[in-house]
């Protein structure tokens, strides 16, 4: 009997269980390894062919903002036509991408030159971690083990970004400037058409008419705009972190601990990623994010007053162990707020939140720290936290899961708000 109760509790082993899992999660961890190997790969060979930390920082931003702004749009395609129906062109797109960048940055192209080519490569970047989310999705329903799919789905993100960036230097300082490039192209290829090829496990389609209302776009839904606006203030704590830590380990004389400051907050990512998959959850998604980002908010308050080492890395660890569970939270509660034929497209415009919001804060947070001291720089995420905290407490009654009556258009519609997803809604409503 104690045996069955512990199983019958949300947790990783049996995540892990569920039936056809592995066959696409293998596949997707190889595939995702690429996304966070792209930008790194770009401002090495850029920038070992042009001398140019500047020309290397514009055509790697133009990759990330049309990756953001195009792959939502990849979302909703393949919501539509399927996973496999768009994956497989976008990741031969991105591929000749790539190798056109790599071709014109080591002929000494123009910077317009490699702007045209870096944008379709960013446009066409894989994004397979939505889809492995809205697999998970398709397959767990209104599953008590949705918030654990999320967190592990989280924790691998975090690895990815640990892992990828690492490899991408390694191959470009060791071997050659454009090595790093192209193992991001050989992984896409590779692992884009392999996880293309486990077509048992992909969502299902849903075309619909021209009128039918499931084909409602996931930005209409007023619960992901706010989520966007949360997962921008994410952004920027992973851009203002990345570049305050390097220009305040540069300027007390110690940059190469800055890798190790670094390493320290997204350890503490992955450790509350770990955790928050562990726990069986008994409070509802949306009271969890508000908590999480309120906490989060708060945690990187005192970044900008700490100049010591020590402080630091232990600073750095509390806002890493606040992030990850507003992360988690906020893709959990996308399978309550999108109706399925959306989901895909859902994933994508937080994905590609974070990606704006990393983008715009790093740019910030250097220009407040070459004007006023590299402490500066730890503003920005003090600033793009406090801002989205109040859009969530002011809009917090869009995140309240759908209602069967007002968007499902099928029994399969209020399936999904059925069981724990509907538990979670009226303890919602009964605090809202």
């Amino acid at each position: 009997m104690a045996s069955a109760v512990k199983d019958s509790r949300p947790g990783y082993g049996r995540l892990l269980r569920t039936p056809g899992a592995w066959t696409f999660l293998l596949p997707g961890f190889l595939a995702r390894q690429p996304f966070a190997m792209l930008t790194i790969g770009i401002v090495l060979l850029v920038q070992s062919t042009t001398g140019s930390y500047g020309t290397a920082g514009t055509v790697s931003a133009a990759t990330g903002v049309s990756m953001a702004l195009f792959a939502p749009q990849g979302g909703k395609l393949a919501d539509r036509f399927g996973q496999r129906a768009v994956l497989i062109p976008g990741v031969l797109v991105h591929v000749a991408g790539v190798s056109a960048l790599i071709t014109l940055a080591l002929a000494h192209a123009p910077l317009w030159a490699l702007l045209a080519v870096a944008v379709p490569t960013g446009a066409s970047t894989p994004q397979v971690g939505p889809m492995v989310r809205a697999r998970w999705a398709a397959k767990l329903g209104g599953s008590p083990l949705m918030p654990t799919a999320a967190a592990f789905e989280s924790v691998t993100d975090e690895f990815t970004f640990v892992v990828g960036p690492v490899l991408a230097t390694a191959l470009c300082t060791g071997i050659h400037p454009a090595a790093g490039l192209v193992a991001e192209a050989a992984l896409s290829l590779a692992g884009g058409l392999l996880f293309a090829s486990q077509r048992r496990t992909q969502p299902p389609v849903h075309r619909g008419r021209a009128d039918d209302r499931s084909r409602v776009s996931a930005l209409s839904v007023p619960g992901v705009r706010v989520l966007i606006v949360a997962f921008l203030g994410i952004g920027s704590v992973f851009g203002g972190m990345q570049v305050s830590l390097t220009a305040l380990t540069e300027h007390i004389g110690q940059p190469g601990i800055n890798g190790v400051l670094y390493g320290i907050f997204a350890g503490g990512n992955m450790l509350a990623g770990i955790a928050c998959g562990a726990i069986a959850w008994k409070v509802g998604p949306r009271r969890r994010l508000l908590v999480a980002y309120g906490l989060l908010a708060l945690a990187t308050t005192p970044l900008w007053t700490v100049t010591s080492v020590p402080l630091l890395g232990a600073a750095g660890l509390v806002v890493g162990l606040c992030i990850a569970p507003a992360l988690i939270t906020g893709y959990t509660l996308v399978e309550s707020l999108v109706p399925a034929a959306a989901r895909t497209e859902a994933f994508t415009w937080l994905t590609g939140a974070v990606a704006l919001g990393q983008a715009a804060a790093a740019t910030s947070a250097g220009q407040l720290a070459d004007r006023f001291g590299p402490s500066a720089g730890f503003l920005v995420p003090l600033a793009g936290t406090a801002l989205a905290l109040v859009v969530l407490l002011a809009l917090r009654t869009h995140l309240l899961p759908r209602s069967s009556k007002v968007v499902a258009g099928s029994a399969d519609d209020a399936a999904d708000v059925s069981g724990p997803v509907r538990d979670d809604h009226d303890r919602e409503l009964a605090n809202a």
